[in-house]
């Protein structure tokens, strides 16, 4: 298992927003230029880029779902205390 992982997310307020975000994913859009219009996350500014992190630095669920993924794969939708987020693991 890393200890880090690079990786870059999407965050919507409801989950038909989030199925909206999953189907254009899945449509061929760019994961960065989809989270530079939707996100509601401040790492919007970096295509939705939130740098490398470690285990215990995000909520639990975010977390599970983020280190499951392999480099380029892109997460379900899941959803947090923030809202619902869809995950891509970059490196």
């Amino acid at each position: 298992m890393p200890t880090k992982i690079h990786c870059a997310h999407i965050l919507v307020k409801t989950k038909e927003e989030a199925d909206n975000v999953l189907s254009r994913l899945n449509g061929g859009e760019k994961f960065a230029n989809i989270a530079k219009q939707e996100s509601l996350c401040p790492s919007k500014k970096r295509g939705g880029d939130l740098g490398a992190f470690g285990r215990g630095m995000m909520v639990k669920e975010f977390e599970r779902a983020a280190f499951s993924l392999k480099k380029g794969e892109i997460s379900p939708v899941i959803k947090t205390k923030y809202g619902y987020h869809i995950v891509k693991r970059l490196e």
